[in-house]
């Protein structure tokens, strides 16, 4: 038992370390409980240690080669490449990204209320965007949809891109939420200030706007810096 609970954690560690911590936190929440009413004799997740962060940058952020290599798996009109392109041009979590669709298309923006802060956002259609977009043959009222046009879940969404990323031959730490952390890199790297940045994610503080440009490539900033004094 105690081997089942450390393959779980660590399983969930590996994309998200939090995610991990958090899973150990409920097993040993249920243990407890198991316990104290008889249906356990021991905690199985005794000794086990929660995963570690990696040099506190938490989920993976995409670097380019990486989306590149989707890019090259799936080419433009595929819906699992429609997919990749909502996720980064709008920059949105996955929780919001499974609920866009046609109606959500407001002069030539993507209006989003966020479902974790109700935060309201109008994003700009970007042109690459817009040409996965405009190849889109359905007629839901989603554009990420299950194999047989039902709407999908978070979760659901999750499993089924991370199958695409390992089609791809991308390591297993390539996430949906890793290419919002990528669409803050890059506008970061493009010169946009952290309220600009915002303007995209939906982010509510500076403080985790820089928690997601973490990754952004000092050269690049200093270069576009550089050039703004011009």
């Amino acid at each position: 038992m105690s081997g089942n609970a450390w393959v779980i954690v660590s399983t969930m560690g590996r994309d998200s370390p939090t995610t991990g911590a958090r899973i150990l936190i409920i097993l040993r929440l249920l243990a407890q409980y198991g316990i104290s009413i008889g249906w356990l004799e021991n905690d199985a997740t005794v000794g086990i240690k929660p995963p570690k962060m990696n040099a506190s940058q938490g989920i993976h952020s995409w670097s380019d080669e990486e989306i590149d290599a989707y890019e090259r798996r799936w080419p433009s009109g595929t819906y699992q490449r429609l997919t990749f392109a909502l996720l980064l041009y709008t920059g949105q979590t996955r929780s919001d990204a499974v609920r866009i669709g046609p109606d959500n298309i407001r002069d030539g923006m993507i209006y989003v209320r966020q479902q974790k802060t109700k935060t309201e956002l109008f994003i700009p259609i970007h042109p690459t965007l817009q040409i996965e977009i405009d190849q889109w043959s359905g007629n839901s009222k989603t554009f990420l949809t299950g194999a047989r046009g039902n709407a999908l879940s978070a979760n659901g969404f999750y499993n089924v891109f991370k199958d695409w990323c390992q089609e791809a031959g991308l390591p297993d730490n390539c996430s949906p939420h890793g290419l919002r952390k990528a669409v803050a890199r890059r506008l970061a790297e493009a010169g946009c200030s952290p309220h600009e940045i915002a303007a995209i994610t939906g982010h509510k503080t500076l403080s985790e706007v820089s928690r997601y440009t973490r990754a952004a490539s000092q050269q690049k900033m200093a270069e576009t810096s550089v050039k703004k004094l011009r």
